[in-house]
């Protein structure tokens, strides 16, 4: 899920920023601890001042203003905002884990938090109670720190603002990553809670274009305040929302339907030592683009495509065998999911693979195999609903 928290003051003029988002993910706040030295003693520091009005503790600004201590206070409040980034995405994570629900990676950054799951369950109450975990522990952490900052003796006036400025840093995180902003948290809710009763790819296509609007009011924020966190956050929102969205419907279009439902059934071959010139020539004719490379006994080595032979001089067609400009091939079983397998090819980097079993190719699948059957489902779909 993904998560993020405005900005948050500090003691001497030292600022950090920061916002978090992920597919389970917690951006930062966009400021750390700030001191600013005051020509006059009377001058009272905003950032104490805030934590002061919100938690009813004094602090006597003086005291954090001497020496190192604005920046042992900059270190640790800096420790402390990603320990609660951190706890921030292991609680998304572990009502995944209850779920049975594999979690991939956990990842810090300059937005905030990102944790990773294998894949996302489409029952609504699941996602719900995934995405709202993350808010629930930043709640949390912030009363926990307002309850130390309640029995942290006077004098440790240091431990007492860092502590103070946790409580408000956390429950703002919270705050801020329940904003309906898909894919931050409050998104994924609004998406869990659309799905109660709607269709689950068309709760994604609305929750999407929410979290596509709060891309645009973050974008011109951070245009007229001159703040690149906050068009980082803009631009993180669009692409996300934007991409999840459209996987969605991928998905959703796909769904049913096996490797040997779309692919290219009993494709032509060509030899291994087959010239570029004599290929070319069969292109033309058949007009077929991916072809499974064989050798003299019919056994499949890899695929040849027409962006192969690109890189290929006219002057070298007649001398340069397919062998030198074939590629290896991901080889599937034609019962495998559409969705899976295209998924798998887009994450090895691949668009091409050949479909068989015990070395016999019944198949090929490239990219436009997937685009025509898109292309059918989505026509027939239209149909349908109109």
């Amino acid at each position: 899920m993904h998560t993020s928290a405005r900005s948050h003051p500090s003691v001497r003029n030292c600022t950090h920023t920061s916002s978090t988002t992920a597919r389970f993910s917690t951006p930062l706040p966009r400021r750390r601890p700030t001191c600013h030295s005051a020509s006059s003693s009377s001058a009272r520091s905003k950032p104490a001042g805030l934590i002061e009005r919100l938690t009813g503790v004094g602090f006597d600004v003086p005291t954090l203003r001497a020496g190192a201590t604005p920046w042992l206070i900059g270190a640790g409040a800096a420790v402390g905002l990603f320990v609660g980034v951190t706890l921030h995405e292991l609680g998304h994570s572990w009502v995944a884990l209850r779920y049975g629900l594999e979690i991939e990676s956990i990842t810090l950054w300059i937005l905030g938090g990102i944790a990773a799951l294998t894949s996302v369950p489409r029952e609504w109450d699941r996602e719900f109670r995934i995405a709202i975990a993350g808010p629930v522990v930043s709640v949390l952490v912030g009363a926990g720190s307002y309850a130390i900052l309640l029995v942290v003796p006077v004098g440790l006036q240091a431990v007492q603002f860092v502590v103070g400025w946790l409580a408000i840093v956390n429950v703002t995180l919270a705050l801020f990553n329940l904003l309906p902003a898909f894919p931050m948290d409050g998104g994924r809710i609004l998406r869990a809670l659309l799905a109660r009763s709607r269709p689950y790819a068309v709760a994604t296509r609305i929750a999407a274009r929410v979290g596509v609007v709060f891309a645009f009011l973050f974008g011109v924020v951070g245009v007229l305040s001159f703040n690149l966190i906050m068009l980082l956050l803009a631009w993180f929102l669009y692409t996300a929302a934007t991409s999840e969205s459209r996987t969605v419907l991928t998905d959703e279009l796909l769904h049913g339907l096996s490797v040997g439902d779309i692919m290219t059934r009993d494709p032509k071959t060509v030899s291994v030592d087959t010239t570029v010139e004599a290929f070319v020539d069969r292109l033309v004719r058949e007009r077929q683009t991916v072809y499974p490379v064989v050798d003299a006994s019919g056994e499949p080595l890899g695929v040849v495509t027409l962006d192969d032979l690109r890189d290929v001089a006219a002057s070298e067609r007649a001398v340069t065998r397919i062998e030198t400009v074939m590629q290896d091939a991901t080889r599937i079983r034609s019962t495998a999911d559409a969705f899976e397998t295209l998924s798998m090819l887009q994450q090895s980097g691949t668009s091409v693979a050949l479909v068989g079993e015990n070395d016999v190719v019944t198949g090929v699948l490239s990219d436009a195999d997937f685009a025509h059957a898109l292309t059918i489902q989505r026509g027939f779909q239209s149909r349908i609903g109109g």
